[in-house]
């Protein structure tokens, strides 16, 4: 039984482009009790395969967090497959806002201690004491009240380049970092406020949510489906976007447009920019903000050192990597101080 990739990520590209069909690009997460996380890994790898999917997919005991490419034409055989599996049948589905063919390049389902790196303790409070789910319309009512507290549970460089407004959006790095932020920062309105809550597409909200509550928050909110769902409620009932740039999404496209509003800048020479890259140079691959101006002057790289190692010829490029371990770098997510304008 074939359980990996055998084809690169450029031989799958290739295949893409030859085949020429329309591909959908899906996420969807689901908390439940899985008994064995290899068995359910192996099983999903062999029958997606068959299908075609690829994307990031990891499985935990405590459940299923999927983002993933399907060719449009084998949708319904995927989703009859899902539906096959008790604890997913029915399971909400978050179509990408916009769709990209090269979404995904691999088929990844990977086993993980939680499907969600949130630092937690899940012995310690009751996980399915959630928050209240709200859709697109009541979640606007919501974030006017004045007694309302709206917080981005994402990370610095996904709010940089998109969030609701008057939203609350912590300088972190990571999620498990924002939990005990905001905590802090809203303790003396546990009992008076509304804490609201939104993600890209629910999942990490699912989790904060019960953990507020466990921590003495009494009004505790998230947005069912998150940003993504959000938007497609807001277009098919014609509501009040509220939402200002871009969704930031953990794929090769990096981000959605949800609104024309350019709020981000870029980080090398500080004009409206909303594109994340990732430096050319493979011994650094930083994630910044470029424009095509600086793309085009640094040779898309974040540093006039990064743009002359990635100048130099590509096994004298592999030369220098050899036997270093991958760059700090990578984590930072703008944060390198070679970037002029980071925020």
């Amino acid at each position: 039984m074939q359980l990996y990739n055998t084809l690169s990520a450029k031989e799958r590209e290739a295949l893409i482009e030859e085949a020429g069909k329309e591909r959908l690009t899906i996420s969807f997460y689901k908390y439940a009790h899985i008994g064995n996380p290899q068995i359910l890994r192996n099983h999903l790898f062999l029958a997606w395969n068959d299908m075609e999917v690829l994307g990031r997919i990891y499985v935990a005991h405590e459940g299923i967090n999927a983002q993933l490419s399907v060719p449009a034409e084998n949708f319904n055989t995927f989703k009859k497959h899902l539906d096959s599996i008790t604890f997913l049948e029915n399971v909400r589905l978050n179509i990408a806002i916009e769709q990209d063919n090269k979404s995904f390049l691999k088929l990844k389902v990977k086993v993980r201690k939680k499907i969600v790196a949130d630092g937690l303790n899940d012995n310690t409070f009751d996980v399915t004491n959630k928050g209240i789910h709200v859709g697109a319309e009541q979640f606007n009512e919501l974030i006017e009240d004045e007694n309302t507290v709206l917080v981005d549970m994402r990370n610095h460089y996904e709010s940089e380049i998109g969030h609701f407004k008057n939203a609350v959006t912590p300088d972190v790095d990571t999620f498990r970092d924002s939990l005990d932020i905001i905590e802090q920062d809203l303790a003396e309105h546990k009992e008076d406020k509304k804490l609201v809550m939104y993600c890209t597409g629910g999942i990490r909200c699912e989790k904060a949510s019960a953990y507020y509550k466990h921590k003495g928050f009494k009004n505790v909110y998230q947005l069912e489906g998150g940003i993504i769902e959000y938007t497609r409620q807001v277009r098919e009932k014609q509501l009040e976007n509220k939402f200002l740039g871009k969704n930031f999404v953990f794929d090769h496209r990096r981000g959605e447009r949800i609104s024309n509003e350019v709020i981000a800048h870029c980080h090398q020479c500080g004009k409206p920019c909303d594109t994340h890259v990732n430096c050319a140079n493979e011994a650094c691959h930083l994630l910044f903000i470029q424009c095509d101006e600086c793309a085009e002057a640094m040779n898309n790289c974040c540093s006039v050192d990064c743009k002359e190692i990635h100048a130099l010829p590509y096994e004298e490029q592999k030369r220098l990597r050899k036997g270093k371990g991958a760059s700090n770098k990578i984590f930072k997510k703008g944060r390198s101080p070679v970037l002029k304008y980071k925020k």
